[in-house]
């Protein structure tokens, strides 16, 4: 088993042809499909089953691609921190995010690095905070924002803020912006993420320091989606207002702050701890710490939500 094999092997399989994966990768046919059957009598397993279409991964071949994806990710990894030891702030640099902020802080970040880091290619990648430092700890990404992290051998985190939640709420001709207690929230049927989300854990945590428990209409991943359906009165929604901001739904709904206490979930930068950071990840995390509490900090200051409604 060697690098070009397993090279050839992940793109076969992403491409789910052959022919598309030995035209990508400027080969011969012949030449890709005999990398590709060396690995497989090496392994002594079927990696791609064949059909009029192209081919379809097996189970082994399944399990192969998860490993191959991580390694061929960890070399990209080593040769690009070598790359960026020499240039100091050139290279490749992925950044997970929560789907809450990422719709509100990509395009900032994006004009930031273009202006601070020119030689630097930006990456983002989107998933709930448990899955980000999974891909964290293989080398997916070289930093995340995550909710509610905790710290451990594998991760380093450095605090960054404390992001307030709010009731969102359908938009009514009565409607008024008065704080709501954790107590009220629970007589609230809520849309929101699955477990173990971050909000949906503060959500229930919160309740549960006063004898409460949370009430479930939908169990959501989707921001849009979620504002969306509290547009349409199918429940209400806990969410960060940069959240709500960066939706089209922005005018359409009630933001209520919950009080009694403060409702909030803190944001860290996550690093891997068994990796060393390169000067480009130095640089990168400075810039990243700037935007993200200036776009989230600009979400809290009076902000109109709907019209003649607004949060102070």
């Amino acid at each position: 088993m060697d690098l070009k094999q397993l090279e050839y092997f992940r793109h076969v399989a992403e491409l789910g042809s052959f022919t598309r994966a030995a035209s990508f990768l400027s080969v011969v046919q012949p030449a890709l499909s005999r990398q590709v059957r060396q690995l497989e009598v090496e392994l002594g397993q079927n990696l791609f089953e064949r059909n009029g279409r192209g081919v379809v991964l097996t189970d082994a071949g399944s399990r192969l691609l998860e490993h191959t994806r991580g390694i061929l990710t960890q070399i990209g990894r080593a040769r690009q921190e070598l790359e960026d030891q020499r240039n100091g702030d050139s290279g490749h640099f992925a950044l997970g995010l929560p789907p809450s902020l990422g719709s509100s802080v990509t395009v900032p970040l994006v004009k930031a690095f273009a202006q601070s880091l020119p030689n630097a290619r930006l990456a983002t990648v989107e998933g709930l905070s448990t899955y980000i430092l999974e891909w964290l700890n293989v080398g997916r990404v070289d930093c995340a924002l995550v909710y509610n992290a905790t710290a451990s051998a594998a991760v380093d985190l450095q605090p960054l803020l404390e992001d307030q939640l709010f009731l969102i709420a359908p938009l009514k001709p009565k409607s008024n912006r008065r704080p709501v207690s954790l107590a009220e929230l629970a007589e609230h049927a809520l849309i929101m993420p699955s477990r173990p989300h971050a909000m949906r854990m503060a959500v229930e945590n919160a309740l549960a320091s006063v004898d409460r428990k949370i009430r479930i209409a939908h169990e959501i991943e989707s921001i849009p989606a979620v504002i969306d359906l509290v547009r349409q009165g199918h429940g209400f929604g806990v969410l960060p207002l940069n959240a709500v901001k960066s939706t089209q739904w922005v005018d359409a709904v009630l933001v209520k702050p919950i009080g009694s206490p403060v409702l909030k979930i803190s944001l860290s930068i996550a690093t891997s701890a068994q990796r060393p950071r390169s000067p480009l990840v130095r640089k990168a995390i400075a810039v990243i710490r700037d935007i993200v509490r200036q776009e989230i900090h600009s979400s809290e200051p009076t902000y109109a939500v709907s019209s003649g409604t607004e949060i102070t």
